[in-house]
């Protein structure tokens, strides 16, 4: 739906005129499971959004449509509690804004949303950030951008359940055109860095499959990190996670931890490595060697990490003897969801033919393919503009 189309929806369903609320989906280029250990990550907004049409009400009633899910739900602000359902992520928004003092009115909300659930381009923090945006306006009320991203960070966490770092919600608020954005996920100093796109494209190609484990062995990554912390600051009390330790430490003490902490760990402190490698690649001009850190990423992630699935490292393989791909790995939290590949411009059209063709005759999935742009970050769409 485009938005023009949102609006009239939103019209013909709820009988007034909204204002709309956009926030990108993203695909992340490099650094995978550092976020939430205090480390860098390189995500880029992609040009897929959640778009959330907003008009108030006169109770404490919201009123939530999904039109990708054709299904309309009622949320009441005084008693919002997690149900296990997609209104979870607005109804946590709520709550979170609520908590801080912005003392919300009710509203009908129409959701619609392109970027693909369960794929691992972060529609979650998309509808949370496009949800906060709508609620704000409501209570002519404003965020900074580094708070807004906590917000929707918080939801995930304390709602939710989901103990996800803040890089997804990051790049949904200060993503920009032909930028992917470089982040201290401590700091949350950042950087936009351009994308070169005379010579490259980004290629993100769906698996289609998400297996169930995902949620569960996601919070066990991270248990297993912090416990490879713990372990090592008997040797270094100063450390707070792992980005505070380079390989050189670790090689040093990792025959100390137990083989699957220490695999956790030489994955994350290898990542945080290749991404600043990777900025230093870029920034050069060196696109091959951004995309034999990109593969390196995705060895260590399927390897280390072990967040990979068969999916995931069969479109990776493809996507390796296809000439002119530069790079590929999985991209996302991992076991199923997508890819993300650094294609030569010359080769786009020819490559999305044989990944997907090949992907189709080995598993009898239809991938789903986009080529992609770094895009802008949340907004309000106005038709004016």
């Amino acid at each position: 739906m485009t938005c023009p189309e949102i609006l009239q929806a939103f019209q013909h369903r709820f009988g007034s005129t909204p204002r709309l609320f956009r926030a990108p989906g993203r695909v992340n280029l490099i650094g995978e499971h550092t976020d939430y250990n205090d480390g860098y990550v390189f995500p880029m907004a992609l040009d897929r959004y959640t778009t959330v049409a907003v008009a108030p009400r006169d109770d404490r009633k919201v009123r939530a449509y999904s039109a990708n899910m054709e299904e309309e739900t009622t949320l009441h602000l005084d008693t919002l509690a997690r149900r296990g359902h997609w209104s979870d992520y607005v109804a946590g928004i709520a709550s979170q804004l609520e908590k801080r003092g912005v003392r919300l009115p009710g509203a009908d909300l129409f959701l619609y949303s392109d970027v693909p659930v369960g794929s691992g381009l972060s529609s979650s923090a998309a509808l949370e950030i496009s949800s906060a945006l709508a609620f704000l306006s409501l209570a002519d009320s404003h965020l900074p951008g580094e708070e807004l991203a906590r917000l929707g960070q918080a939801a995930e966490n304390q709602f939710v359940g989901m103990n996800c770092g803040i890089m997804d919600q990051f790049i949904a608020v200060h993503g920009a055109q032909d930028h992917a954005l470089f982040l201290d996920c401590r700091s949350l100093e950042y950087q936009l860095v351009p994308l070169p796109s005379d010579h490259s494209r980004i290629v993100v190609c769906n698996t289609m499959v998400k297996h169930e484990l995902g949620a569960s062995e996601y919070n066990n990554r991270r248990r297993e990190c912090e416990e490879g912390v713990q372990r090592m600051q008997k040797h270094w009390p100063a450390i707070r996670a792992l980005r505070d330790l380079d390989l050189e430490q670790f090689t040093r003490v990792e025959g100390e931890l137990d083989e699957t902490v220490r695999k956790r760990c030489r994955h994350v402190i290898s990542e945080n490595e290749r991404v600043l490698e990777s900025i230093r690649s870029l920034r050069s001009g060196d696109l091959h060697h951004f995309g034999s850190l990109m593969n390196a990423s995705h060895d260590s992630l399927r390897d280390d990490y072990q967040v990979s699935c068969e999916e995931l490292d069969l479109m990776v393989g493809i996507a390796r003897g296809i000439p002119d791909c530069l790079g590929a790995r999985m991209t996302g939290g991992g076991f199923g969801g997508c890819t993300v590949n650094l294609v030569e411009r010359s080769a786009v059209d020819s490559f999305c033919r044989e990944i997907g063709t090949l992907y189709r005759s080995r598993t009898g999935l239809e991938p789903a393919i986009y080529i992609s742009v770094p895009s802008q970050g949340a907004h309000e769409w106005s038709s004016t503009k």
